[in-house]
């Protein structure tokens, strides 16, 4: 054995953890992780290609809503199972539908269960989304982050918690954005898991409860000469009480913030 050959293998005895994360650097670096987030690119097409969009539209539903409760009352578990299914591929694919179906989830289910189905569907759905982003985007990320991407990511992962809850809460940026933005620094699973599910159950709540007065909705829209869109639902007192949750949440990140600001003084 060479003398080179000798010291790597000392060195890989005295610091066996050194083996692991090359090992795990080189799977990170493997072609096949572009698989997934490819997968979702061309079954993303497909659909729109398909035309998915335009079926699960405001106004398609609308329009088929008899059609949809009587069949959620004919087959209520059918139903129930195609409903999170169609939730799931809307969340992964990242069709602007969520809403949508979440409003059609209290109107066809039931507040609570609808929204609990929409809950659940949605977290899934930004998580099968997650990791397929997370392994590309961070790694076509960081060769190119500055100083301020380098701090903003690090402030990322020593809060991603926090900065994720807010985010949900406060449904300032589109769905699938917050579901990707996360895959540029990193975050673990089990956090954005977390914070998804927990910061997505007052907007939801609320978008299912409204559907229970959809055709009051309808009514209200027709009365008034205009076509139904979403804003006739998002009420001023609902989107005041969200922005509250976003304040709330958002305290103990300001707190973390002034007190590392004190200390660095």
């Amino acid at each position: 054995m060479s003398h080179g050959a000798r010291n790597g293998a000392e060195d890989a005895a005295l610091n066996p953890s050194s083996g692991r994360s090359d090992a795990g650097h080189a799977a990170r670096r493997s072609p096949w992780r572009f698989v997934p987030f490819a997968l979702l690119l061309v079954g993303g097409a497909a659909c729109y290609a398909f035309g998915l969009p335009q079926y699960l539209s405001l106004t398609a539903l609308v329009h088929h809503r008899e059609t949809l409760s009587a069949y959620v009352d004919a087959y209520p578990l059918r139903a129930g199972a195609a409903f999170f299914a169609v939730y799931v591929a809307v969340v992964v694919f990242s069709i602007p539908a969520a809403s949508v179906l979440t409003i059609f989830s209290g109107f066809l289910f039931g507040c609570i269960t609808g929204a609990a189905m929409a809950i659940v569907a949605a977290t899934l759905g930004s998580c099968l989304l997650f990791l397929a982003a997370r392994g590309v985007l961070g790694d076509l990320l960081r060769p190119r982050a500055g100083r301020f991407l380098d701090r903003l990511a690090d402030g990322f992962r020593r809060n991603a918690f926090l900065y994720l809850l807010i985010l949900r809460l406060a449904p300032i940026f589109p769905f699938f954005i917050v579901n990707i933005a996360p895959a540029f620094f990193d975050v673990r699973l089990r956090t954005f898991a977390a914070a998804t599910l927990i910061g997505i159950v007052p907007g939801t709540l609320a978008y299912a409860w409204l559907g229970r007065s959809l055709d009051d909705v309808i009514a209200r829209s027709a009365a008034s000469g205009g076509e139904l869109t979403l804003s006739d639902f998002a009420t001023r007192d609902i989107s005041l009480g969200l922005a509250a949750l976003a304040l709330i949440a958002a305290l103990p990140l300001v707190f973390k913030l002034i007190q590392s600001r004190r200390k660095t003084v």
